[in-house]
């Protein structure tokens, strides 16, 4: 998400510039998907009509489109050539700024001019002013960015930021382009963690090789056998197109502990045969000989237990699956490290039984070791002659795996704080422009006086009464609280704002079915019959609103907005000679923000935007002075 704010530039000229310039330098960035710019609307020449003064004037409505959609043409003029030259044909057929637009000619009457700037009020400003966006409370155009499905999330905002620069030097230095945004900030946190853990359980597993063989040679060829059989599945990883994310490298962390048991096994057999007063390279041989089926066998029952997994249906399967195929590829590969590498290596580095000579602290260890040994040999017996107690102890164990199992609750997927949030606004469905406008702007500054809110970005536009907010939370290091918490500590300052709700939610990196909403959960209802779907849902609605464990319940049912209906009577308007089409057509032109012109330029399109003064808008009385042209003559 990239926020555009400027001191002096205004939002008008800031939303061409985004929409021109900068989402088509975006949308070509590789891994880039979908740009979406919001928060404000493309510059636009706006005319707006005084009814009564073209009432008194015998004009309608439409008069005034058709001379605003003439005064505009981009046609072929051809050209004019002699002998020796030739020149093409330009004119002045278009018209750009509403100081242009002013001294059209209407109509003339009785001699004199009737211009448009006598029946209409003419300005620069922009196609749609019934949006708006902010970004931490200054007004902004709020710069939305998809990836393209299967895309490097991490390395396509590598390349966006790497172009932040160029974009920031093509556009007015009074505009400033801010990252409000980056939902690779927790991913990489999440990754570098993990990429810790790997690198501290393959420094464990050689710690505790070294603490029980207690010789740098024999922990030397394990060691050598993690890497690379790590290594190893990376080179598989690659050409299944796989990348390093959470679930592979989890399975790498995973199989840092089984990767090693393979060599282990091999090196305990081969240390055996160097006991018995074998050469290094004879007991390579013959242990790795006697020891490749086990090791096969080791290495099968590994991968049959992640078989489920890799037969896993549905969402989860495809997620699991990854995790699936990376360890089992860790497993395998190390089985062959452990049947070629370990035995080669065992051959040239390990000694001669009689050849070895060990330290005081092997001897020290040794009488530790001959004490462990020593205790699990008393142990094993006492179970022997104990063996009743120790099936009950078993069954018992059983018995209380199925009992906590059935009382450890249960879940899909656990919450995640990504560290952002969105929020949804849902005011009264008669709320004006206005009136949503303020509401925003008082939930924007409500969230960013929360000390762990980063950034706070919102906007609306299209539906009067809704609007989106996107929330950047500080790093985790910066704050003590969950977005769980952030959001419950939020929802009784946000309570406050009248005649309006701002629904939280955190984001998550894995939503799973239903439709966008206000909320985390969805439950839907649907019926053949409106009448009886519009009965229920409210009945519903306010039952699960009872429930103690739910919290910020909505709807996304919007079927109480005011509405004006206009009941056309047809004997009148056919004696009249008006048409439900032209009825329909003044009402557009009068209260639809009509586009009725197009003005081209080198970089975009804009356009000629017809509505009536703003004065005619504020109630159901701007109906009364729309006036038609009669067939029979006259206006109507």
């Amino acid at each position: 998400l990239l926020s555009i704010t400027s001191d002096l530039i205004g939002r008008p000229q800031m939303y061409d510039i985004a929409s021109s310039v900068l989402q088509q330098k975006l949308a070509q960035i590789p891994g880039v998907g979908q740009v979406i710019v919001g928060g404000g609307a493309l510059p636009a020449v706006r005319v707006d009509v005084n009814p009564t003064a073209l009432n008194n004037n015998g004009l309608g409505l439409d008069d005034v489109r058709n001379v605003l959609a003439a005064s505009n043409a981009n046609r072929p003029k051809g050209s004019l050539g002699n002998g020796s030259q030739s020149w093409s044909l330009a004119t002045t057929d278009q018209l750009l700024k509403a100081s242009e637009y002013q001294n059209l000619v209407i109509r003339y009457q009785n001699g004199a001019a009737l211009r448009l700037s006598d029946v209409a009020t003419v300005t620069d400003s922009v196609e749609d002013i019934r949006t708006a966006g902010l970004s931490n409370g200054k007004p902004a155009v709020i710069v939305i960015i998809f990836r393209q499905p299967g895309a490097n999330i991490i390395d396509t905002v590598d390349r966006i930021r790497l172009v932040l620069p160029q974009m920031q030097a093509s556009v007015p230095p009074t505009m400033k382009i801010d990252i409000a945004i980056d939902a690779t900030r927790t991913i990489r946190a999440s990754v570098k963690d993990v990429e810790i853990t790997l690198a501290i359980s393959i420094g464990l597993v050689i710690l505790v090789v070294f603490l029980f063989l207690r010789d740098w040679r024999s922990t030397l060829i394990p060691s050598v056998a993690v890497p690379v059989s790590l290594i190893g599945t990376f080179g598989a990883m690659y050409l299944l197109n796989y990348s390093l994310d959470n679930l592979s490298l989890m399975a790498l962390t995973v199989a840092t502990g089984f990767v090693v048991d393979d060599a282990i096994v091999v090196i305990e057999n081969i240390t055996r045969h160097l006991e018995e007063g074998k050469t290094p390279l004879e007991a390579s041989l013959i242990g790795a000989k006697e020891i490749g089926f086990t090791v096969l066998t080791i290495s099968i029952s590994l991968v049959a237990v992640f078989i489920p997994i890799l037969l896993m249906g549905g969402i989860v399967g495809r997620l699991f699956r990854e995790f699936a195929v990376t360890l089992s590829i860790a497993i395998a590969v190390s089985m062959v490290v452990s049947l070629t590498t370990t035995p080669m290596m065992c051959a040239k580095l390990l000694k001669a039984h009689g050849e070895q000579k060990h330290g005081k602290l092997f001897d020290a260890s040794e009488k530790a070791f001959d004490w462990i040994l020593s205790g699990y040999r008393h142990s094993l017996a006492w179970v022997l002659r104990h063996q009743p107690l120790t099936l009950m102890v078993a069954l018992g164990t059983m018995a209380a795996t199925i009992f906590l199992y059935a009382k450890v609750p249960k879940g899909f997927f656990p919450q995640q704080d990504a560290g952002r949030l969105t929020g949804s606004i849902q005011a009264d469905q008669d709320t004006s422009f206005q009136a949503m406008q303020t509401k925003l702007r008082l939930f924007v500054n409500t969230v960013m006086q929360d000390p762990a809110v980063e950034s706070a970005n919102g906007f609306h536009g299209g539906t009067s009464n809704s609007g989106r907010m996107f929330i950047a939370l500080k790093p985790n290091g910066d704050r003590n609280v969950t977005a769980d918490q952030i959001i419950a500590r939020l929802r009784g300052k946000l309570a406050h704002v009248p005649g309006a709700a701002l629904f939280l939610q955190p984001v998550q990196d894995l939503r799973i079915g239903g439709r966008p909403a206000a909320a985390q959960y969805q439950y839907t209802l649907q019926s053949d019959d409106p009448k009886e779907l519009f009965q229920w849902a409210p009945r519903v609605l306010e039952r699960l609103r009872k429930v103690p464990e739910l919290t910020d319940v909505n709807t996304d049912m919007q079927n109480k907005g005011l509405q004006i209906a206009l009941d056309i009577d047809r004997s009148t308007a056919a004696r009249l000679g008006i048409t439900s089409q032209a009825i329909d057509s003044a009402l557009y032109d009068a209260f639809g923000q009509r586009q009725v012109s197009t003005m081209y330029t080198q970089l975009n399109q804009y356009h000629v935007v017809m509505e009536m003064d703003p004065k005619f808008l504020q109630n159901p009385d701007g109906l009364k002075v729309v006036y038609l042209h009669s067939t029979a003559g006259g206006i109507v």
